[in-house]
């Protein structure tokens, strides 16, 4: 993929603002390097992503809270391959959104349906560790 397509990622969900300040992560947006791409695998899901080691595990544990099954990252493109055909051209489409985590970024390299499926689960699992965060604060001030 030439590296322009990745310089310039759709940044939707940050109001059009610059929220990269992990330099790992702008390091990796901004690579031209495969090996910068990881594969998320949750449940049917296989998703190229873009971000640094660290936000991609924070992102695979908050997406895993919405799953029976873990989240899994492949730093290899997966035996199976990508299945969603659409998918598998998104590395080539210049478009597309940056999902904020903390002080870093990830981005979905996947089609439309799955880059919107991807951040209503990150969502979902952001609201649930926030339901557990809170129901754990309420046991332990209750027991004391």
């Amino acid at each position: 993929m030439p590296s322009a397509d990745r310089q310039h990622p759709r940044s939707d969900l940050t109001g059009g603002q610059s929220p990269i300040h992990c330099d790992e992560c702008r390091s990796a947006i901004r690579s031209d390097r495969q090996q910068a791409v990881s594969f998320l695998l949750l449940d049917q899901l296989t998703i190229p992503v873009l971000s640094c080691d660290d936000h991609l595990e924070r992102f695979a544990s908050i997406c895993g809270l919405t799953s029976e099954s873990t989240a899994d990252l492949l730093n290899h493109r997966p035996a199976g391959g990508i299945c969603c055909p659409s998918c598998r051209l998104a590395p080539y489409n210049s478009s597309r959104p940056v999902i904020p985590i903390e002080d870093g970024v990830l981005v979905p390299m996947a089609c439309p349906e799955h880059q919107s499926e991807i951040v209503q689960r990150f969502h979902t699992g952001l609201q649930t560790q926030q339901q557990l965060s809170t129901s754990l604060r309420t046991t332990t001030n209750g027991s004391l």
